[in-house]
């Protein structure tokens, strides 16, 4: 399994980000976003850099008791033509409060993982500034474009939070409707040799870095299973499936996308 380091994920959430900010002036503030169709582009906007501001609170203040996150968020500047700047200035906070310093410093964890609070969030301020780079993209009819290697990285923190200690709790539906007797889905990327195994048992579902026979196999490029997996683009095109599709559907259907 292909892992990202940390400078490689803060430059790509600097990049991302900027590229929804060039998405978001191209498509304009009051534009229906396709892939997530109760927003516009300025709720997309406000969310992502409120979110990063959020996030670089958190890790700046080394918050570890959950009671005490940020309650209040920044506001979105009310003149678009300052959007690009706003959005710059969050990506810039966030990645630095999780630099190299902070990765091991004590910081909440919502996934309460093995991973610090720090590795955490920038894993997740990661899927942010791409998944909703997919979002500003399609509001603006331009492709949805990301490297293989940060789409693998992307892919597995997915797989992780779906079988993190607190998935239950934050999304009940979802974790109930991806149990099942024994079904198995293996996901493989033709790009970078990743391969995620998953099993879905009554208790939950468990996942392994590695390739085995499965009911369903899914397999393309790593951004194209990005796409998929996050509901921003079909099983489809770039995607090929063997076995059974109705199973691959079903769990992109039921593993709700997870913003920050």
């Amino acid at each position: 399994m292909i892992e990202l380091n940390a400078d490689t994920a803060r430059r790509a959430i600097v990049e991302h980000t900027q590229r929804l900010a060039e998405a978001a002036a191209t498509a304009g503030p009051a534009a229906a976003v396709p892939t997530a169709p109760e927003w516009t582009v300025t709720e997309l906007v406000a969310h992502l850099g409120q979110t990063q501001n959020w996030v670089a609170e958190i890790v700046e203040r080394r918050i570890t008791d959950p009671t005490q996150l940020p309650t209040e968020v920044v506001a979105l500047p009310a003149d678009p033509g300052e959007w690009t700047e706003w959005l710059s200035a969050a990506a810039r906070r966030v990645t630095s409060a999780c630099s190299d310093d902070a990765l091991d410093a004590p910081v909440f964890n919502a996934a309460t993982d093995g991973r610090t609070g720090t590795q955490f969030w920038l894993s997740s301020m990661l899927n942010e500034a791409v998944v909703h780079g997919f979002d500003g993209a399609a509001a603006a009819g331009r492709p949805a474009e990301v490297e293989a290697g940060v789409a693998t990285a992307l892919i597995t923190n997915h797989f992780a939070m779906l079988t993190s200690p607190t998935w239950a709790m934050q999304r009940p539906e979802s974790a109930q409707a991806l149990r099942g007797s024994g079904q198995t889905l293996q996901w493989r990327a033709t790009d970078t040799a990743a391969a995620w195994f998953v099993e879905r048992q009554p208790a939950g579902v468990t996942w392994r870095p590695e390739t085995r026979p499965a009911d369903v196999t899914v397999t393309g490029p790593a951004g194209a299973l990005l796409l998929a997996l996050t509901r921003r683009g079909p099983l489809a095109g770039d995607v090929t499936i063997e076995g059974d599709p109705a199973l691959a559907q079903h769990w992109v259907d039921h593993s709700a996308h997870v913003s920050g």
